[in-house]
């Protein structure tokens, strides 16, 4: 444990006194930042974009909170989402961060401009408190987006 605090403690120290050093030697002799790439001319000819790469999918909320709610409850929830690119939006796979968790998606294409539901079924025989996410993975330019479940099961009295 001492070896490793004295290490750590070597290294910060060593990176100190670089530092200082740098910092002591004449403006024009210190290590300058590279320059900024000039952004690239638009090409007027024969100029590809590879499809659904400006495409955005948009859900109303990302988080779904159950509240308190007693074993056995409902645990059906949904998240809707609108395709607000110009091509058609691939949901490629919706997957949860457990087993207590069973995802519904479409699986066909959603068309610019229009809406898609996910579907969720928690396990709410699972008395206590949970928070769990599901990944959605798609083809539009934020292609995976996070969503959020959570709330708190109680046991009936």
């Amino acid at each position: 444990m001492k070896t490793s605090f004295v290490i750590i403690l070597s290294l910060f120290l060593g990176f100190a006194v670089s530092a200082q050093r740098i910092s002591d030697l004449p403006k024009s002799q210190q290590p300058q930042p590279a320059p900024k790439p000039q952004p690239a001319q638009p090409v007027q000819a024969a100029q590809t974009t590879q499809p659904g790469t400006q495409d955005s999918i948009v859900f109303v909320k990302t988080v779904h909170d159950y509240g308190t709610i007693v074993q056995g409850a409902d645990g059906n929830s949904e998240f809707k989402f609108t395709n607000k690119g110009k091509s058609p939006l691939i949901l490629s796979n919706v997957k949860a961060s457990c087993g207590c968790i069973v995802p519904e998606w479409p699986k066909e294409p959603i068309l610019p401009g229009k809406t898609g539901v996910i579907k969720l079924n928690y396990n709410t025989k699972i008395p206590g408190t949970f928070s769990k996410t599901i990944t959605v993975n798609s083809n539009a330019k934020n292609a995976t987006v996070i969503l959020q479940i959570k709330g708190n099961v109680t046991i009936p009295k």
